[in-house]
């Protein structure tokens, strides 16, 4: 599904079209998604400025005049700057029509994607509500991840995946910082020092910013606003790679599951 990263390159793809920009007309084809889309208050934006796009974990925070609206992809949604006249395509299910001729459009095969009003103040809404800190905040830090890992038992892939310790931390971003990290997926977290946490928490930041500026990594549905595919996946060091010479010391990489998760990694490189 899109992660961090996809849903970063999304919201830099769209906002040059769409933010400042009037809504003129809001069509909704398929209310039904992960949650029903309330009809009548996204209908009542028309007239409004969409004075930002913002972004917080993966949901999309689009910030109108009288309120923001949270937008998800889901796990196979994308979004695409159109005219007006593009044909409607299966699975076209919204789309948010601007002044300047930009049509935002949001397509979802599965339809666990969603378009939620959250009123004036998003950051309280329960989606976001509980949410830790983004992977470039200053509070993401050693000391906070050595903190609030003491005496947890969890696995420290469990553990960075956890939104509520950190956001976007995805499972091939997992995989991937952790090989960077040098730090085995199944070691508890507290039983990590703070001198690898210190570790760990660069190399989240060097993947996922990477990430994003490759443009995100396209696995099966996801591509980028513009059509072009995402190219993170050009890089990947051990996600999807089981059976493969590791990168570093070439033994092979190993392949695990947790939680019904692909873990795949270097026994050698990775204690």
């Amino acid at each position: 599904m899109p992660e961090l990263p996809e849903v970063e390159t999304s919201r830099r793809g769209i906002t040059p079209y769409i933010e400042a920009q009037q809504l003129t007309q809001v069509a909704i084809r398929n209310p039904n998604l992960r949650w029903p889309v309330d009809i009548p208050q996204m209908e009542s934006l028309v007239g409004q400025s969409l004075l930002h796009v913002g972004r917080r974990a993966k949901y999309l925070i689009l910030t109108f005049e009288s309120g923001t609206a949270l937008l998800h992809l889901g796990m196979s949604g994308s979004l695409r700057i159109v005219s007006a006249e593009t044909e409607i395509s299966k699975h076209d299910h919204i789309d948010l029509s601007f002044a300047n001729g930009s049509v935002l459009r949001f397509n979802d095969p599965r339809r666990f994607g969603a378009l939620v009003w959250a009123g004036q103040e998003p950051e309280q809404h329960t989606l976001l509500a509980s949410l830790g800190p983004e992977p470039f905040a200053e509070e993401f830090n050693t000391d906070y991840c050595y903190k609030l890992s003491r005496n947890k038992k969890t696995s420290i892939k469990q553990f960075i995946m956890d939104g509520r310790v950190v956001v976007g931390v995805g499972n091939i971003y997992a995989n991937e910082s952790l090989f960077m990290a040098g730090i085995h997926p199944a070691r508890a977290a507290g039983r990590i020092s703070r001198k690898r946490y210190e570790r760990l928490v660069s190399a989240i930041k060097t993947v996922i910013g990477e990430a994003i500026n490759q443009g995100g990594t396209t696995l099966q549905d996801f591509t980028q606003p513009d059509g072009k595919p995402g190219y993170f996946k050009q890089s990947l060091s051990v996600y999807g790679l089981a059976g493969e010479p590791c990168t570093k010391c070439e033994q092979i990489l190993k392949e695990i599951r947790q939680n019904n998760r692909s873990t795949v990694f270097c026994s050698h490189c990775q204690t």
